[in-house]
């Protein structure tokens, strides 16, 4: 009870060593027959006694240099002592160096693999297993060596993004750098890619097992398929008859597998021991289930945290992070990202180190993906809503089973259009845009006539909701009038497989448009397809990019025939986006307002538990909306709930729920504890409280495991109302191909002032044309191209290109720029005021020089020598184009080729340094 930080620390690294698999002994009583892995406390060396000396298989392989919790920030300087120990000589034994060396304070552990080439400590969840270190101690070199021995990338069958991806990755594992990502473009080939590098981790560097981890089933089955498709270039059978490939169905993984394809969701739930029904694998997290206080992954002896030497994460700019960053961050593995829209979250989250820059813009350039234009919809009810007045007869709906009925307003309903499909339906508003976009649809493709009738090509229309879904397909059928097959709708909620229904899609006649709500918005590849029809809103900027990715395949000519398009004559060269709803135009952000937001949805609760998420806010969220519910639903429904739950009714189960926490019960717990075990120490305490708090709380939840119940829970919440609004119709107001160039270049200038506005106090390029004008004379070349660096990596639209064409289509740039840095600084100096017109820079330059000679003449004519002059024009014309110049330049070209400083200064004499510091202010002023 007594005990000082000292002997608490290793009380924890006890605890972590007999987890691990290691059983501990004291140097007076050593016993390395015991077990495979034996730590023994305060080994004699001849350099003084070691805190623990692990034995595996009976020979010495590692140290641990336990220390107290607060040396955990500078565990780094302990380093030499831990790897003296590793260098000594043990008592009684001749050994070599240990190869394996910890710091630990028992909750911080870092380790080094003396084996490697540059040995590096890295930070572990946990220690080894013993038979881990004995199987490595087998090998000729260790992972990190291994991965040195990987030859030259054979670049047949790959398209220069797919090489240059691989290339950089496997540069950045030769220098042991422990997070990579790679940015693709959707439609690029990031799946292919990555079986790629794995095949040759697998073949040349010998890997033992990867994940590919992945966030929705649907994006896992995708990726088992990539797999058994897969035929390496250097060999003719397929990678599953090379390497075995296991998709984790269930919490058993085999340990003899070479690549795991599980989701987050179930590793997370493999890590916590409980079990994971496939329904919570549907739809990726996304961090929908983020709570205050996530339960902890704990250490699994089953699977430990050296189990995978790699980690490839799929879609890894979503679900992450946060409770589900636990999953990566317990193993000790590589981890690369797969991702076609990173934002700043995932460029932080993997060190910034980006191997793979191919965004969508140079997909298109380099004809792997194609472009796209935009039709727009405008109607007055989307964008204004409108009115229902009292004591009008309108139907209700039931939002679940459908039913209507006929009800009196009695009060004026007042509607905006972001309420449609969700408290209102106005059928009009539908009908109105399917009408607009069929009476469209020969314009746009002119060519599509198949024996006098108009084909219409592959559609994807994006809802809202499954409800909207259903009235969307209703209509369209109904405005096109066709059949069932000819409208069929793909989400998770559809009656029919939709695996079958998307399989015909991407490869059949018939359908020709498909309704989803999110179950394809991402991750799935439909060549064939031509349009989207976007009738709901997107706020997540990296979602929007993922919706549209659908439409940006190719597709060859003899291939949209054969999946449906017979009447095609060419290629697919393009896709269309009608935006019904001001998609495009809405503001989007890379912020992520779960994490600002409490709010939860009772189907996310229930997932929540479902995973083995059990944290108190979840319990007490979940009680509280079972304890309205019971005052919401009929009798007939509360028997239908017990039936669920083996007779408890909601009030019981909501009580169990708000136990589990309650402070009386966890005070109760440890109360007995103490008294059963009155010479145990406070961490053996916690230890049994842990196990005797899960199982309470494991009792409480047990009823949640049934996704019967769960549905119920959600089906029967859903059954309130919506209404009907037949009495408004609705009218166009705007149709048309988003063509308007100087609006979009309206939008860009606005869009990057908002940016360097954003910016100005934290880059100091910008910080010195905002505030510290007089500094300018230190703008260097390097900071311009960084700052262009920055802008072209945030907003990718926005590169200086971009924006000078945009001023040039507003007639507001006079002239080129010669390049997109100089465009970038004459932006800037126009933007921040140091010039009234947008000016390009060289000419700024060319105009302060001759002011510069004008005022050194005055009262002298003639002040400077003709060769003088030379000088000096080489001088303006490389600040022009470096911004600056220093002395060390003058080494360089052109100044060398005249005879660099010497030359200057014999032409200048004393006043050399004057007029270069005169230049570097007075012509970027």
């Amino acid at each position: 009870m007594n005990q000082n930080p000292e002997q608490i620390a290793r009380d924890k690294i006890d605890a972590a060593l007999l987890q691990s698999g290691w059983i501990i002994q004291d140097k007076s009583r050593i016993n390395l027959s015991a077990s495979m892995g034996i730590a023994v406390r305060e080994y004699q060396t001849d350099i003084g006694p070691a805190d623990y000396i692990l034995f595996a298989d009976k020979k010495p392989v590692g140290v641990i240099e336990a220390k107290r919790e607060e040396e955990a920030e500078r565990l780094s300087i302990h380093e030499d002592q831990s790897e003296s120990y590793a260098n000594a000589k043990l008592k009684y034994l001749n050994n070599q160096p240990l190869p394996f060396v910890y710091e630990s304070t028992g909750e911080i552990t870092r380790f080094t693999d003396c084996r490697d080439p540059k040995p590096r400590s890295r930070a572990v969840f946990s220690f080894h297993r013993p038979e881990t270190f004995t199987a490595w101690l087998q090998q000729e070199q260790s992972l990190r060596a291994r991965l040195h021995n990987i030859p030259d990338l054979p670049v047949d069958g790959l398209r220069d993004c797919q090489v240059n991806a691989i290339t950089n990755l496997e540069a950045s594992f030769k220098d042991a750098r422990s997070k990579a990502l790679i940015q693709m473009a959707t439609g690029s080939g990031k799946t292919f890619t990555a079986i790629t590098f794995i095949y040759r981790l697998l073949k040349f560097a010998k890997a033992k097992r990867i994940l590919f981890l992945v966030d929705t089933k649907n994006l896992g089955e995708q990726a088992e398929q990539e797999f058994m498709a897969y035929m390496p270039n250097d060999d003719n059978r397929k990678f599953t008859e090379l390497y075995a490939v296991t998709r984790l169905k269930s919490s058993f993984i085999p340990a003899d597998n070479q690549v795991y394809i599980s989701t987050i969701q179930r590793m997370y739930a493999i890590l916590k021991g409980t079990e994971l029904d496939e329904s919570a694998e549907e739809q990726n997290p996304n961090e929908r289930f983020q709570t205050k206080e996530p339960l902890p992954v704990v250490y699994n002896e089953k699977v430990p945290v050296e189990f995978f030497d790699f980690i490839v994460v799929d879609e890894c700019h979503r679900s992450i992070y946060n409770l589900w960053k636990q999953v990566l961050d317990y193993f000790d593995a590589f981890q690369v990202g797969l991702t076609a829209t990173p934002d700043n979250r995932t460029f932080g989250y993997f060190n910034q180190n980006l191997v793979s820059d191919y965004g969508y813009e140079k997909a298109v350039i380099d004809g792997v993906l194609v472009p796209y234009n935009v039709f727009t919809i405008q109607t007055k009810i989307t964008q204004q809503g409108a009115q229902i007045a009292m004591g009008e007869m309108v139907d209700k709906r039931e939002r679940l089973t459908r039913r209507k009925f006929w009800e009196t307003v009695d009060e004026d309903i007042v509607y905006s259009g972001r309420q449609l499909d969700k408290d209102i339906v106005n059928k009009s508003q539908i009908r109105t845009i399917i009408k607009a976009f069929k009476e469209n649809l020969p314009a746009m493709f002119p060519d599509r006539f198949l024996q006098g009738a108009f084909e219409v090509p592959k559609t994807l229309i994006f809802a809202k909701t499954d409800s909207h879904a259903e009235d969307i397909i209703e209509i369209v059928r109904e405005e096109f009038g066709e059949e069932n097959k000819f409208c069929k709708k793909i989400t998770y909620q559809s009656k029919e497989d939709p695996k079958t229904i998307l399989s015909q899609f991407r490869n059949d006649y018939y359908p020709r448009i498909a309704v989803t709500v999110d179950m394809i918005a991402t991750g799935t590849d439909i060549r064939p397809l031509e349009v989207l029809l976007f009738m709901r809103d997107v706020k997540s900027k990296s979602y929007y990019e993922q919706m549209k990715g659908r439409g940006t395949r190719t597709c060859s000519l003899e291939q949209l025939r054969a999946t449906g398009t017979p009447s095609a004559k060419f290629t697919k060269d393009h896709f269309v986006i009608i935006d019904a709803i001001g998609v495009e135009q809405s503001q989007k952000t890379d912020s992520h307002p779960l994490e600002k937001n409490p709010g939860m949805s009772l189907k996310d609760v229930l997932q929540n538990v479902a995973i083995g998420n059990t944290t108190e806010d979840i319990l007490s969220t979940l009680a509280n909306r079972l304890i309205r519910l019971d005052k919401q639903i009929n009798d007939k429904e509360k028997q239908q709930f017990a039936q669920y739950t083996g007779g408890k009714n909601i009030s019981q189960i909501a009580k169990q729920l708000l136990n589990a926490y309650d402070p009386d019960t966890i005070e109760g717990i440890r109360r007995k504890l103490e008294a059963e075990n009155p010479d145990a120490s406070p961490s053996a305490i916690h230890s049994q409280f842990i196990i005797a708090h899960s199982q309470i709380i494991d009792q409480a939840v047990a009823t949640f495991n049934n996704p019967e119940l769960r549905d119920y829970i959600v089906d029967v919440r859903k059954k309130y109302n919506q209404v009907i609004d037949h009495i408004n119709m609705d009218e166009i107001t705007n149709i048309g191909w988003v063509k308007d160039q100087e609006a979009a270049a309206e939008l860009t200038v606005s869009n990057f002032k908002a940016w360097i506005e954003a910016h100005k106090d934290e880059i100091i390029a910008l910080q010195i044309f905002y505030n510290q004008p007089y500094r300018r004379r230190e703008l260097t070349y390097s900071m311009i191209k960084d700052l262009c660096e920055k802008i072209k990596l945030e907003q990718p639209l926005l590169a200086p290109a971009n924006v000078w064409k945009a001023y040039t289509q507003l007639k507001l740039a006079g002239g080129s720029a010669k390049n997109e840095l100089t465009a970038l600084v004459s932006i800037i100096r126009n933007i921040s005021g140091v010039d009234e017109k947008l000016t390009v820079y060289d000419k700024t330059v060319d105009k302060n020089f001759q002011q510069w000679i004008l005022k050194q003449n005055a009262g002298q004519h003639n002040r400077f020598t003709e060769e003088q002059l030379q000088w000096l024009r080489m001088i303006k014309d490389y600040i022009a184009g470096s911004f600056h110049v220093e002395k060390d330049d003058f080494e360089l070209d052109p100044f060398n080729k005249k005879g660099g400083l010497s030359k200057f200064y014999q032409l200048f004499q004393d006043d050399y340094e004057k007029v270069l510091d005169e230049l570097n202010e007075v012509l970027v002023a």
